[in-house]
C-alpha cells in the first residue's frame, strides 16, 4: 500500500486529489497514533520548502495550483514512509518483503536503510545540540560540511560494524533462509489491501475526471 500511495504521489498532477491523497496520508498517520512533531521533526524547514516551491512556480509561469500541488506532494511523502516505519517491526518487516517475493539480501538492505534514518536524525539533532550549546545559533550554507562530515563518519563506522556482524553470522551463504517467527495475512489484512487498491483505483479515476 505504500508503494501504491507513492505512485499515486507522482501520477497525480491536479490539486483537488493531491490534497485528498495528503489529508489521508495524515489521517493515516493520526489513526496509528503517531505524533506529528514525530512525522514532521524539522516542520519549520519543511514549510519554507513548501512555501518556495509555491513562489518558484507561481513567478515562473506554473500558475499558484501547480505550486500548492507540489507542495501537497512534498508533504505526502513525508508522511507516507514513517507511516510504515513507526508501526511495522523491522524483522516483520523483512519477512513480509521477502514473502512478496523479494530476495533475503534485498529485504535485509531496505530495512536496514529504513532504520538507519531515525539514528542518522538524532545523530544530526546531537551535533546541532553540541553547536548551540557553543553559542552558534543558526546554521549558514558553508557551514553544512561540518555537520555532513560528522554523520559521513558515523555511516562509514556503522557499515563496518554492520559488515562485521553479518560475515561473522554467514549472512547471505545460503540462497534461502529460514525465520524465527512466521506471518500469515488475516481477513483483516485482505480487507486492508482491498481498500487500498480501490483507492488507488478511484483516485486515478478522480483525477482522470478533474483533468477533464
Amino acid at each position: 500500500m505504500t508503494a501504491l500511495f507513492t505512485i499515486l504521489v507522482f501520477v497525480i498532477d491536479t490539486l483537488i486529489v493531491a490534497a485528498v491523497q495528503m489529508l489521508l496520508a495524515l489521517g493515516l498517520c493520526h489513526a496509528a497514533g503517531i505524533p506529528l512533531k514525530k512525522i514532521f521533526p524539522h516542520f519549520i524547514f519543511l514549510t519554507g520548502l513548501v512555501v518556495l516551491v509555491i513562489v518558484v512556480q507561481f513567478f515562473f509561469g506554473q500558475g499558484l495550483s501547480a505550486g500548492l500541488m507540489i507542495g501537497c506532494r512534498i508533504m505526502t511523502l513525508t508522511a507516507l514512509m514513517p507511516t510504515l516505519t513507526m508501526t511495522t517491526d523491522a524483522q516483520l518487516l523483512a519477512l513480509g518483503i521477502t514473502r512478496l517475493g523479494l530476495n533475503y539480501r534485498a529485504a535485509f538492505i531496505i530495512t536496514s536503510a529504513l532504520n538507519l534514518i531515525p539514528l542518522f536524525e538524532e545523530e544530526a539533532r546531537l551535533i546541532m545540540d553540541a553547536r548551540r550549546l557553543r553559542g552558534i545559533r543558526s546554521v549558514r550554507l558553508r557551514e553544512y560540511p561540518a555537520i555532513a562530515f560528522p554523520l559521513m563518519i558515523k555511516a562509514m563506522r556503522q557499515a563496518q560494524m554492520t559488515a562485521l556482524a553479518m560475515d561473522s553470522r554467514a549472512f547471505g551463504a545460503y540462497r534461502t533462509r529460514t525465520w524465527l517467527r512466521e506471518i500469515r495475512l488475516s481477513a483483516l489484512d485482505y480487507g486492508v489491501c482491498a481498500a487500498g487498491i480501490t483507492w488507488f483505483v478511484v483516485t486515478l479515476a478522480a483525477n482522470y475526471l478533474v483533468k477533464r
